[in-house]
């Protein structure tokens, strides 16, 4: 199986193009050529999006500006043939709706024979959140609410008013929800008004995506009593009290619809995806109080991991065949070949380590730069598929250290302090420092920190981490990595985060790698079979990564943030 986003080739942050250099990859990765191709999976039925569109143009009160944009999408050409036309297929698309690709991405490669499923996001075609369950190669959904109505709409529209970007700064509303106490949840609540059943609405009084180019109303802004947070200015208590508001709500509501879920199908397996279940936190709040024994969650639950979903299905249409087994590693993407970076190297006269035939004495290297305090950037064999980074392209660190966090958070990703990092740790290692009974493979969940060790870096300031647990027969090296970090530490885990630097999508290859390398504040970088140090790094490298670098987006001075995203 192959799989990766556009935007690890385009550079360009969460790229919503036709993915040309993607597609060919998986040809090339699979050794074939369009002409073998029987069909291609689209992940959004683009008739009932269509049919949303026409909806949203035809609201009271709604803006020229936001009209006009809507104009545009409904005009421009039909998404299915800019996908004949860019990628030169005239073969058979088969159709799937997005919430049904949400639905098997994660049921699918669930490993589960059969599973209830959850689907939640902000919205795709008309369904934001659908209730159903999966056995065998079945599919079936008996429930789903409905566009404006969104959990994720609910989400983005909070991250906004608290000066992050929608659609894409979700995950920092989690991040600083545990510094705030729940003083507006009561407030909050009234954003949505639970139903019976699976149903749930959102007060639109307090919403303003319907009429114009911003999530929140001033509405929402005399409720909590406060103007909305300029971007980049300071975070105050108020902030992260909102934040944790937020968070509590949304896990509230989650795990009522969980409840209802179960009463509906009384199975010990549970499946998510959707934008919504990246949100940690309330996944693990899900399987600790909910009434389902096993949970999966797509790893690449957002879009992205629609077009596995919609893959899927037309296996099934076609060939009456599921998956076969679980997804057990998400290693999808490209790989990096050590003799083309070796070319690479050679050709920038830069001072390096060669470590080729000597994986041993790579990672000794390593383990002793980590040990003494150093920032490791770690990019090696196939990439990741989804937005974590586990092992493959990772920026590494001894959590031991009580300054790694804020130094990496300032200097190497230039992001906010608050921001937490996760452990990679040995699975075998993994109950005796977390409070977690299953392996988490794609870091998915959160747990409680339960170590004999100091590990400052990666707990975060409510005692929680999330965790990446490591098998050595997924990734090796990686293991490898970490055993050894243990024999010579007593500390079977590393701090991991993504490999790239803020408003960046993670490195693909060796020339992203030395780049970001060069940009940042690493110390060490390790790429593929060959290690170079801070002073190898040149100012033309410097120059050619600030040429590349894309521009950090932000909403305007007034924390207004677009929506045209959600159409």
């Amino acid at each position: 199986m192959a799989a990766v986003q556009e935007e690890r080739f385009s550079r360009i942050k969460n790229d919503r193009a036709i993915p040309r250099r993607s597609f060919r990859f998986c040809l090339e990765r699979g050794a074939i050529s369009i002409a073998n191709v029987d069909a291609i999976a689209f992940y959004e039925d683009p008739h009932l999006k269509l049919d949303r569109q026409l909806w949203m143009s035809l609201a009271e009160n709604i803006q020229p500006e936001l009209k006009s944009s809507i104009v545009r999408r409904v005009t421009r050409e039909s998404s299915i043939d800019e996908l004949r036309r860019v990628l030169g297929y005239d073969g058979h698309i088969e159709i799937v709706d997005h919430h049904k690709s949400h639905a098997a991405s994660a049921f699918y490669f669930s490993g589960f024979e059969e599973a209830a499923i959850l689907t939640v996001d902000g919205v795709g075609d008309w369904p934001t959140t659908s209730y159903g369950w999966g056995r065998g190669t079945q599919l079936e959904r008996f429930e789903q609410v409905d566009f404006p109505h969104s959990l994720g709409l609910f989400y983005s529209a909070i991250t906004g008013y608290l000066g992050f970007e929608v659609n894409e700064g979700e995950y920092k509303l989690m991040g600083l929800a545990p510094y705030g106490k729940p003083t507006y949840a009561d407030r909050i609540r009234r954003l949505i008004e639970v139903g019976p059943a699976g149903q749930y609405r959102l007060n639109m009084q307090y919403f303003a995506f319907l009429k114009e180019e911003c999530m929140y109303s001033e509405e929402l802004i005399a409720l909590l009593g406060q103007p909305p947070r300029k971007p980049e200015s300071q975070l105050t208590q108020f902030h992260m009290d909102v934040a944790r508001s937020a968070q509590q709500v949304l896990e509230e509501v989650l795990l009522e619809k969980v409840r209802y879920l179960h009463g509906r199908c009384s199975s010990e397996n549970l499946c998510m995806a959707g934008g919504v279940a990246l949100n940690v936190v309330a996944n693990a709040r899900c399987l600790r109080e909910g009434p389902f024994e096993r949970l999966f969650v797509q790893p690449a639950a957002g879009d992205a991991g629609g077009a596995l979903g919609a893959a899927a299905v037309a296996n099934v249409v076609l060939a009456g065949e599921r998956p076969k087994s679980g997804l057990k590693h998400v290693y999808l993407g490209p790989g990096i070949s050590s003799d083309g970076t070796h070319r690479i190297l050679q050709g920038t006269s830069a001072s390096f380590r060669d470590f080729r035939g000597r994986e041993q004495a790579l990672i000794d290297y390593t383990v002793e730069h980590l040990i003494q305090g150093r920032v490791i950037g770690w990019c090696t064999g196939p990439c990741e598929f989804g937005p974590r980074a586990l092992g493959a392209r990772s920026i590494l660190a001894d959590p031991r250290r009580p300054d790694m966090r804020d130094v990496i958070n300032a200097s190497v990703k230039k992001r906010e302090s608050f921001r937490p990092f996760a452990p990679s740790v040995l699975e075998s290692e993994q109950r005796r420092h977390f409070d977690l009974d299953h392996p988490s493979p794609f870091m998915l969940e959160t747990c409680q920190v339960v170590s004999a060790l100091q590990l400052p870096s990666i707990t975060h300031v409510d005692g929680s981490a999330r965790v990446h647990s490591v098998d050595p027969e997924t990734n090796p090296r990686f293991a490898a990595l970490l055993q050894a970090f243990f024999a010579r530490t007593g500390c079977p885990m590393l701090l991991n985060t993504s490999f790239n630097m803020r408003g960046e999508p993670i490195v693909l290859d060796p020339v992203d790698a030395l780049l970001c390398f060069a940009m940042s504040s690493i110390d060490v970088l390790i790429l593929q079979d060959f290690g170079l140090e801070r002073d190898a790094v040149t100012e033309l490298w410097q120059l050619m990564g600030q040429q590349r670098a894309q521009p950090v987006r932000l909403p305007d001075a007034q924390g207004r943030h677009l929506v045209y995203t959600f159409l």
